[in-house]
């Protein structure tokens, strides 16, 4: 089996189009959560969201290209530019033969799907544009990164709601252990601010109506938020062979599913998840320093999780060091999971933690260490990052700082 390492970082958040400006904010606790700006938003009742007003896709695609691309598409190829970069990779046509691109997505083209309905039932349209379906479809994205990039191994998204993109980082996980491929573009990407999209969350009675403040006494819900993370993985000899920038390591994947229910979540899910990506990485509880929790900022996600590191860690569970960067991001649904492992593999580089903000003191259902409002300086040498998703869907990734 080949060792799995990070040799790429790319992201576009509502806190900054790149990796270096989104971490800066993620540790700075500076929030990216506004009011939302919206086409046919007037009638909103959500006060705030994680969107990226400041985006121009005019200063990544030309004209035409930019008429095949919905937003969530754009987003992911941005990211994966800027990964791809970072790597340093060159595509030869031998290798790119043997290069993945994989890219979760809960919602797909959604701002292609609102338009186009809007246009049909609102307007009288009798006619949709005709690249709608290829711009919805929900493998857009990871076949816009395939064309871009000029990926030519195995293609696909996944979907699997807010652990789309923990999944589809696992996927490429084993395909790059198990000599499938050499190397993988994975991550995720999600742009469901809508007015349609919203509506339906509005429908759900979840959302925070001030501030998402994970983990929290007084806590109120979460914060939809948009945006888009890939990596690249790349088995150990072909990186070092190239003399490659070593990021971090994946040494681990676990998933599960509850089997329970649709929306409420169940610790005992999410525990084996947790639990089996630290057997996978063979990992003691003791050996972990920090998770990024999934922590959405719901009263019943944040306790739950709680309890499923209980479960999972035992003692060592009050030893570790917690934090919800959606506190300052949002959730980003689909793409969560991989801007969330980006905030690991930075949190390796630096030796820094970043906190959960908007916190106001301990709820008795969860009582342990989340970071609580400023970063955090340790050495982060074991890491997970969970995802845990409407459905009973649960997937968490394990990573180390890379040792040689």
């Amino acid at each position: 089996m080949n060792r799995v390492v990070v040799t790429g970082l790319g992201a576009v958040s509502p806190v900054g189009q790149s990796v270096k400006d989104y971490w800066s904010a993620l540790v700075a606790g500076r929030s990216g959560l506004q009011p939302p700006q919206i086409e046919r938003g007037e009638t909103l009742t959500t006060k705030l969201v994680g969107q990226i007003r400041d985006f121009d896709a005019a200063a990544h695609f030309d004209s035409k290209q930019i008429g095949l691309l919905d937003r969530v598409s754009q987003f992911a190829v941005v990211a994966a530019r800027e990964a791809l970069a970072q790597s340093g990779l060159t595509l030869t046509d031998e290798l790119s033969e043997n290069v993945a691109a994989i890219i979760g997505s809960g919602s797909g083209g959604q701002g292609t799907m609102d338009d186009g309905f809007h246009r049909l039932y609102a307007e009288g349209a009798t006619r949709l544009h005709p690249l709608s379906i290829p711009r919805m479809m929900m493998s857009a994205a990871a076949s816009q990164v395939s064309l871009h990039c000029n990926l030519k191994g195995p293609s696909y998204a996944v979907a699997s709601a807010c652990a789309s993109a923990t999944h589809a980082i696992g996927q490429a996980f084993h395909l790059v252990r198990s000599g499938t491929v050499t190397a993988a573009l994975c991550g995720g990407t999600e742009s469901s601010i809508s007015f349609g999209a919203m509506k339906g969350w509005e429908a759900m009675r979840i959302m925070a109506p001030d501030a998402c403040r994970p983990f929290s006494r007084d806590r109120k819900g979460m914060v939809i938020a948009e945006g888009a993370a890939v990596l690249v993985l790349e088995n150990l000899d072909h990186a070092r062979k190239r003399g490659a920038d070593i990021l971090a390591e994946v040494i681990g994947f676990g998933m599960s599913a509850d089997a329970k229910d649709l929306t409420a979540p169940d610790p005992n899910g999410m525990a084996r998840a947790i639990t089996m990506a630290m057997k996978d990485a063979s990992l003691a509880p003791g050996d972990v320093d920090y998770v990024n929790a999934h922590g959405t900022g719901t009263v019943a996600n944040d306790e739950s999780e709680t309890q499923a590191l209980h479960k999972s860690f035992g003692d060592a569970a009050r030893k570790l060091a917690i934090s919800s960067t959606k506190s300052v991001v949002g959730h980003s649904l689909g793409a969560a999971g991989a801007l969330e492992l980006v905030a690991v593999v930075m949190a390796m580089r630096d030796a820094v933690v970043p906190p959960t903000i908007n916190y106001l003191g301990p709820d008795p259902a969860c009582d342990l260490d989340y970071v609580p409002n400023e970063a955090r300086s340790m050495p982060v040498n074991a890491a997970l990052s969970n995802s845990f998703a409407f459905g009973g869907l649960n997937a968490v990734l394990a990573a180390r700082s890379f040792k040689g």
